[in-house]
C-alpha cells in the first residue's frame, strides 16, 4: 500500500512539473500563458458569487433561477472546503516542491481543495442544467472554462491535480444537490 501511495504522489508531482512548465516563446505559450493568468479569476468568490447574482437579479426565468441556485450552490460548496482546508494542512506546490512557478501574491492557506476549481464547477452546473437546447452548445465551453480554471491552478503553482479534482468534485456534488433539492421542493409545492 505504501509503495502504491508513494507512486501516485510522485505521479501527481510529475504532472504538475509539467502543467506548471513555462516554455519560453512562441504566440502559443504566450497566449496559454495569459489565458491561464487570466481565466483563473473567473474560479474567485468575486466572479463567481457577482455573476450568480445578477442571473439571479436580472435574468429572466428560468435563469434568474439559476442565478439562485449558482449563488446557492458556490456559498454551500465552499464549506467543505473551508472544513478540510483547516484538517489537512498539505503545503501548495510552490512551497513544498523546489522550482515551481507560481503567479504574483501567491496564496498561503492549505491547497487541498481548490477552492476556486469547487466554485467554478459550482457555478457552471447549474447553468448547465437549465441549458435545454443550448446544451450541445454550451457543454464544450463550460468544459473549456472549467477545465482551465482547475488547470491554471496547477499552471500558478496554487494546487497539485488531486486539489483540482476534487474541487471539481466537490463544486459538481453541491452543485447537483441544489439542484435536486430545489426541483423536488418545486414539486412538492405543486402537488
Amino acid at each position: 500500500m505504501e509503495r502504491m501511495i508513494g507512486w501516485l504522489k510522485t505521479s501527481e508531482q510529475k504532472m504538475l512539473i509539467w502543467v506548471n512548465r513555462r516554455p519560453s516563446g512562441g504566440k502559443r505559450h504566450r497566449f496559454l500563458n495569459k489565458w491561464l493568468s487570466t481565466v483563473t479569476h473567473m474560479g474567485g468568490a468575486t466572479f463567481t458569487l457577482a455573476t450568480a447574482l445578477l442571473y439571479a437579479l436580472l435574468a429572466p426565468a428560468p435563469w434568474s433561477l439559476t442565478g439562485w441556485q449558482c449563488l446557492t450552490a458556490v456559498i454551500i460548496s465552499h464549506l467543505p472546503v473551508a472544513i478540510v482546508k483547516r484538517k489537512f494542512k498539505r503545503l501548495r506546490p510552490y512551497q513544498a516542491l523546489p522550482g515551481v512557478n507560481t503567479g504574483h501574491n501567491p496564496l498561503v492557506d492549505s491547497s487541498f481543495p481548490s477552492g476556486h476549481t469547487t466554485a467554478i464547477f459550482a457555478w457552471l452546473v447549474p447553468i448547465l442544467l437549465t441549458s435545454g437546447v443550448w446544451l450541445s452548445l454550451l457543454v464544450p465551453i463550460a468544459l473549456i472554462i472549467g477545465v482551465s480554471v482547475g488547470w491554471s491552478r496547477m499552471y500558478l503553482g496554487l494546487h497539485y491535480p488531486s486539489d483540482v479534482a476534487a474541487g471539481a468534485l466537490i463544486g459538481s456534488v453541491t452543485a447537483l444537490a441544489v439542484n435536486y433539492s430545489w426541483v423536488g421542493s418545486a414539486a412538492a409545492g405543486i402537488n
